[in-house]
């Protein structure tokens, strides 16, 4: 068992019978009283971030995890199949676990979060960025912008996105799969 000593960004802990990630945490001693660990604790399976205070030198229930690569072949549906980069065994996961899967595009590699003990996908994570080619978009009109004019472009795995006016059809262009909104153009 662990302490509140080994708190560190990214530990998975057991709490409250659900898995957590710590996303920020700050030892406090103050002038009077004992002192505590104040936390943010990021919900492994939903997401939801909660903040937790530790008395100092609290055990806690710390949770093996393993980041391993996979690369994406398929979907059938709700479930996603990917293959293992090392072994080439293949597994398939939930919609629900993909940070982004409208974004996804065959080949690709992802990153799937396994809890070691169970041997469960946790989530499964895109890269921050990924290019992607623009199928279908209106033309933009000249002089119709007053400030940072968007319309929609429809890319290559189906996904719509909001892209400036000058972007054209077959353009590469880069999209932030954290929030799914349009970075830059790729200029090949």
């Amino acid at each position: 068992m662990a302490t509140t000593a080994d708190f560190r960004n990214g530990l998975v802990i057991l709490f409250n019978d659900e898995l957590y990630s710590i996303a920020e945490f700050q030892h406090v001693k103050p002038g009077k009283g004992p002192a505590f660990v104040r936390t943010k604790l990021k919900n492994v399976k939903t997401g939801k971030v909660i903040p937790n205070t530790f008395n100092a030198g609290v055990k806690i229930d710390v949770q093996r995890v393993e980041r391993r690569q996979y690369q994406y072949l398929y979907s059938d549906g709700q479930d996603y199949h990917f293959m293992n980069n090392d072994t080439f065994e293949q597994t398939f996961i939930h919609e629900d676990l993909i940070n982004a899967p409208k974004l996804l595009k065959e080949g690709q590699n992802v990153e799937i979060v396994f809890h070691a003990d169970t041997e469960t996908p946790l989530y499964c994570e895109l890269p921050p960025f990924v290019e992607l080619q623009i199928t279908y978009t209106e033309p933009g009109e000249k002089g119709n912008t007053a400030t940072n004019a968007m319309k929609d472009a429809t890319v290559e795995t189906g996904a719509t996105v909001r892209v400036p006016l000058f972007i054209d059809n077959d353009e590469i262009i880069k999209i932030d799969t954290r929030t799914g909104e349009y970075s830059e153009r790729v200029r090949k």
